[in-house]
């Protein structure tokens, strides 16, 4: 139960800050927020300053920004409708900026604490490792990228080695100061020892450590919040390229069984505590991404109608619609009402299994 309550305080806190977001930009714009409403449902606290309405609602599951013309066309100069190309770019990408600063928020806090980190530098091969050579990878190389993607943090690398199935790798490494290209470089995995003397299968590289200093933990927890973006990215990928498939996708449901799970496999509270926020980062990372997708009733929708719109009338003078605009919006947020019902009846269905 605990968890339960653990992931719909996430989801509310998530919710909340997007339409904060909306709601500072909005302000900061000068646009008319008729209702700023922290949580859904009936009302339990309210409170009118200026021309804007402050709301407590009873359930904890997020919370909404009523702007003046945002549904419909209004005559007030302070309605969004009014507004200029700018302005409204800024408050629709307001949320999704806010969710990524969340986020990022999340994770300075995280390694606040932290004493050293994983680099992804070579510190050593394992015994019989072929891929130590004067014409391949060395002691002291910093992998950069792998397969032209970029290696933000340690974890990338097992990431990024994992997605390529064919046994041959472009490789960028820093060296000497250097950056150093290694074309269709062959590496094969193969049965090693560790130093503790456990066999593993691996490519037989070793990696280091570096100390935690104010400077480090900002740059790897901004390294770290991009990865998740870029992680967002490759599970879009697979999904279009058929890689995944929407049986792979989880929604709400399914996002309570993994609070669940990281929770239960920590080894302590503090522990679980420090897996839940790292994974509600994750979230509002994905939450950020997602948003920003040019698609019907999202916020990416909005701004790529908003841009349609200005090159209509820079080119014919005329705009789209705003009845067709709706109905493009309107359809789009059933679709994805219906793609979420699959897909939470898809965790369901798991949960049985």
């Amino acid at each position: 139960m605990i968890y339960i309550i653990a992931a719909i305080l996430i989801f509310g806190v998530l919710i909340a800050v997007h339409e904060l977001g909306h709601f500072l930009a909005a302000k900061a714009c000068g646009v008319r927020v008729n209702e700023f409403s922290i949580g859904m449902g009936p009302t339990i606290l309210h409170k009118t300053k200026g021309d804007t309405t402050y709301s407590l609602r009873l359930l904890p599951i997020g919370g909404f920004c009523a702007m003046e013309g945002e549904e419909e066309d209004s005559n007030d100069p302070t309605a969004l409708n009014n507004q200029s190309f700018w302005k409204k770019l800024i408050i629709f990408a307001a949320g999704a900026f806010m969710n990524f600063l969340t986020g990022l928020i999340i994770i300075v806090a995280l390694y606040a604490g932290a004493k050293a980190f994983y680099v992804p530098v070579i510190t050593d091969f394992a015994d019989g490792c072929p891929l130590q050579s004067e014409s391949g990878l060395q002691v002291g190389d910093r992998l950069v990228s792998i397969d032209g993607e970029r290696v933000y943090v340690y974890s990338d690398v097992s990431l990024l080695l994992g997605r390529n199935k064919t046994g041959v790798f472009d490789l960028k490494v820093k060296r000497d100061g250097q950056t150093v290209t290694l074309k269709d470089f062959p590496m094969e995995r193969a049965e090693y020892t560790d130093q503790q003397g456990q066999t593993y299968t691996g490519f037989g590289l070793m990696f280091g450590t570096e100390e935690a200093t104010v400077g480090s933990r900002l740059r790897y927890s901004w390294n770290n919040a991009v990865d998740f973006v870029r992680i967002v990215r490759l599970s879009l990928q697979m999904l279009v390229t058929g890689e995944a498939g929407l049986k792979d996708v989880s929604g709400p449901v399914g996002i309570v069984s993994t609070i669940t799970d990281v929770g239960e496999q920590a080894e302590s509270a503090s522990a679980a505590v420090e897996n839940i926020a790292y994974l509600a980062a994750l979230l509002a990372v994905n939450l950020a991404v997602m948003n920003l997708l040019p698609l019907p009733a999202l916020d990416g929708g909005k701004i790529f109608f908003l841009v349609v719109n200005a090159l209509c009338m820079l080119t014919i003078r005329k705009k789209i619609p705003e009845k067709f605009e709706s109905y493009v919006h309107l359809a789009g947020f059933a679709l994805l009402m219906l793609l979420m019902l699959v897909i939470t009846f898809q965790d369901v269905w798991k949960l049985f299994q």
